[in-house]
Order: structure tokens, then sequence, then C-alpha cells
């Protein structure tokens, strides 16, 4: 039996008025908060990281393509409050759960975030709300990890609030399709859940697709990255072979997608960024082992696209060698840290890995980025660097310069006027008059 809290939620729901709260404002919860605002919904934003917390007070936004203009004006309508406080996860009618799933050191999924939200929300969940899970993870994660979580002190998904999964489909730097356009996947632990879930997401995304369950949902997510990891381990694997063979891959991909069906393009890199396709599929082979079955296609990929970043570094020091120069002592800058083109996400970036394996090898390392100017030690790398200037001057005092992120910013000719050496991942450099400082890795 429905409980009349819930009942109370659904009348909330149809007439758009109710508090939306949104845990983890990153590049994920963020955006989402503000597609939920602009149709007129509140907005209780929680966080632990109380720099994030600061900035939004003042107006100030931290990702690149979210207006600090229009964040002010939601602070000033009232619509938008921030907190680090999670006493007060009682208050928003609806939560939506937009934290971290990274994997361990033995690429294992690791739950603490989800785990760790889950608890919070338990000790403040009433009766009439709405929770969502956002975060990437494996099928079965809502029901087998966060239920019992948040039942343990005596209320019932279903009956007594909603539970479901819908997962973040975030693309940055996309100018054509925004979290609204972005079709959103829903499926709830029961029908009634599915179905008010679905009606919340309905308020602030254009087309709503339900599916029956929230493991559906769950593994749809990591079908969709699973699908690009494979495809991209493809054309990385034959722009190997390629390279081996005299054959321009990018001639290649080029003539392929002439053909108007059966076919689509994907193109090779040094190695694969942002949170979700180097990660996600992960999941998926951990819990395959659950039910006896090795996932090889994912794991084969994994090993594939893990492998370019030792490629790059491979060509860079025979593109060196070439000019009877020593990749060890050698001066390197690299272009682009962001994990792709025109963003200021560094999430997971093979620059990070790109720099580690310089370093190792004995060489002297800059970035410049013009998206990211500082680089602080993250979880696996201990770099902090600053991005330098592109100047003629320092352009010109570096043995060789490493493409590794194919910015719009980046006066492409002017860098190869002035480099001694460029090593080209992202195939910039692909008229002939380039070819006499230029490598392809």
């Amino acid at each position: 039996m429905i409980s009349d809290a819930v009942k109370e939620l659904e009348r909330k729901i149809a007439e758009k008025n109710l508090v939306v709260g949104v845990i983890g404002l990153g590049y994920v919860g963020l955006p989402l908060s503000f597609t939920f605002m602009r149709k007129g919904c509140r907005v209780l934003g929680f966080d632990l990281d109380p720099t994030k917390i600061e900035k939004i007070k003042a107006g100030q936004s931290y990702i690149k393509h979210i207006s600090a203009e229009e964040l002010t004006a939601f602070i000033n309508e009232g619509l938008f409050d921030a907190t680090d406080d999670f006493s007060r996860l009682n208050e928003p009618d609806a939560l939506l759960i937009c934290v971290p799933t990274p994997l361990t050191k033995n690429r294992e999924p690791d739950l603490q975030y989800i785990t760790a939200t889950g608890e919070a929300i338990a000790r403040q969940l009433r009766p009439g709300q709405a929770v969502v899970l956002e975060s990437t993870t494996y099928p079965g994660t809502t029901v087998e990890v966060l239920q019992p979580i948040l039942e343990k002190n005596g209320l019932i998904a279903g009956r007594d609030f909603i539970l479901a999964f819908s997962p973040e489909r975030e693309d940055p730097g996309n100018p054509h399709f925004g979290t609204a356009t972005i079709p959103k996947v829903v499926g709830g632990t029961d029908e009634y859940s599915s179905h008010l879930a679905q009606q919340l997401y309905a308020i602030a995304i254009e087309r709503v697709v339900p599916v029956s369950s929230t493991q559906a949902a769950e593994l749809t997510k990591l079908l969709e990255n699973i699908f690009r990891s494979v495809n991209i381990a493809l054309v990385n694997e034959l722009k190997v072979l390629c390279h081996r063979m005299g054959i321009n891959i990018w001639e290649v991909i080029d003539a392929a997608s002439t053909k108007p069906f059966g076919y689509m393009p994907f193109y090779p890199g040094p190695g694969l960024g942002g949170h979700c396709i180097p990660i996600d599929p992960f999941y998926l082979t951990s819990k395959a082992r659950e039910y006896d079955m090795q996932t090889k296609f994912i794991e084969l990929a994994g090993e594939v696209n893990s492998s370019m970043p030792y490629y790059v570094i491979q060509r860079t020091q025979e593109a060196l060698n070439e000019r009877r120069k020593s990749l060890k002592g050698a001066k390197v800058l690299v272009l682009g840290v962001a994990y792709k083109k025109d963003v200021d996400d560094p999430r997971e970036s093979p620059s990070f890995k790109l720099m580690d394996l310089l370093l190792q090898k004995g060489a002297e390392v800059q970035y410049n980025d013009p998206h990211i100017p500082v680089l602080l030690p993250r979880r696996q790398y201990a770099l902090n660097l600053s991005s330098v200037p592109l100047t003629p001057e320092s352009l010109s005092a570096v043995d060789c310069i490493l493409l590794a992120t194919n910015h719009s910013a980046y006066d492409y000719d002017f860098i190869w006027q002035h480099a001694q050496l460029i090593v080209d991942t992202r195939n910039v450099y692909r008229k002939k008059e380039h070819l006499t400082k230029v490598y392809f890795a």
C-alpha cells in the first residue's frame, strides 16, 4: 500500500512544486541542478567540498560551461542554495545522487561514495521522499546495496519512499546536446516508483525513457560506454597495425565513413579519458564474475586502450632518436591535459599517464592547456605544475611537443612554425607541408 506521504509527493511532482536535492555538485550534479531550476524548481545542492559551496554562494562557477550570471540569478531568485550540512537531507522532496564511482587499485568497483551517501540519507530520510541514484554502477547496486541501507530504519521503498535509478548522460563541450535534451533512462524498484521517478524527470528533461527495472537502467549506461570502449580499442589497435604497414589509419577511417549504412566512425587517440569510458566497463566485468562469466571483449578492450600511452611514448622516443636525441634529459611540452577537446575536465585524462611515463624515462616535462591553468597532485599522480604560455621562445626551447588534446584554441600553424619536433596523437597536422617536423602516434 502506498503511504499518504508518497501520494503527497506525487501531487507535488504533478504541480511542479517541490524541492529537488542534488548530492554531488560536480560535472553531473551542477548541470542537473540548473536543468531543474530552469523549470522553476527550487534546488538544494549538497557537496562535501566546502570550496564548491563557497563559490556557489558567491555566484562563482567552477565549471566552464556553467554560467556564473545564471548561477547568480538563480541564487537571487531563491531557487538555489548549496550546503555541506547533510543533516538537511530531509528538506528536499527528491534526492538525486550524483557521486563518483571510481575503481580500486585492483580495478574493482569502489562504492564507498554511494554507501556513505546512502548512510547519510538514511539518517534523515522521511516518508514521502524520492531517492534516485544517477552514479554509474553495476546492475543490482540500487536494490542490493542502496535499498537495504535506506530501509534499515523501518521505511520501505515503494511504500514510504520511492527508489529508482537513472544514469547520468553528460557530454561536456557538446554544442548540440545538454542535460535537458539528452533522453533520460529511468527504472524504479517497483512499478509505482518507476512511474513517479519518470514524472519527476519529465519536469526538466525533454524525453524520459522508461525501462522495467533499476537493473536494466544500470546496465543501459554500461552498455553505452562499453560500446565506445570496444570500438575505440579496435581503431587504436588498427592504428598501431597501420603504422607498421605504412597505411594512414585516418585516411582509412575517412574512407570507411562514406558508407551510408552499417558503419559508425571511431577515432584513435593517446588513451581513454573522462570518468566514464576508462572506468565504467570494469563495473560490469566485476559483476559478471559473480555469474561465473568472463567478459572477454570488455577486458581486451581495456588492455588495448590502457596500452596506448605506452605506444605514444615509444613513438616519441623513436622521433627523438631520429634526430639524434635521447628521451632522457629531453624537454617535452605536452599540449592539452583535458580528457577531450575544448573542455576543462582532466578526469582520467591520458595526459597524466603520458607525463608520468615521460618523467619515469628522465624527460623534463611541461604542459599547456588553455582550459586548465594548474595541475595539482591527484590520486595516482604527484604532478604539481602550471600551464606554460605558448610563445616563440617556449615552443622553440623544447625538444619535442607532444600533442595530446586538440583544443580549438590552439594556433596550430603558430605552434608548428616554432616547434623543433611535434608528436601528433590527434591527426591535426595532416597536411603534407607539416610532415618535416611531425611524427604521428
